[in-house]
């Protein structure tokens, strides 16, 4: 029971936003840190820039959230087999 109202409060939290902020601009934290600096030294020059740049926003999000993916899959394992080692060695004694 606890677990499903925890679910539906994710969801809730999650769909609030796009139902009460309409014409809200969902940016990311690179573009405030840019415009801060530019405001802060309107003249400062990046120490270095980009090796690669994806060729457009979609492509960028889909690399994002893969690595989002790929670093849930590791932490995940890491919990889980952590669990599994200490239930498995903990029934052997």
């Amino acid at each position: 029971m606890r677990n499903g109202i925890l679910f539906l409060f994710v969801i809730l939290l999650a769909i609030f936003p796009l139902l009460f902020l309409k014409n809200a601009e969902f940016g990311g934290a690179d573009g405030q840190a840019e415009e801060a600096i530019i405001e802060v030294a309107p003249d400062y020059e990046p120490w270095f820039h980009a090796i690669w740049e994806p060729p457009s926003g979609e492509i960028e999000s889909l690399l994002f959230s893969l690595q989002a993916a790929i670093g849930a899959i590791i932490i995940g394992y890491v919990i889980g087999y952590g669990k599994a080692r200490k239930k498995y060695s903990s029934s052997k004694e």
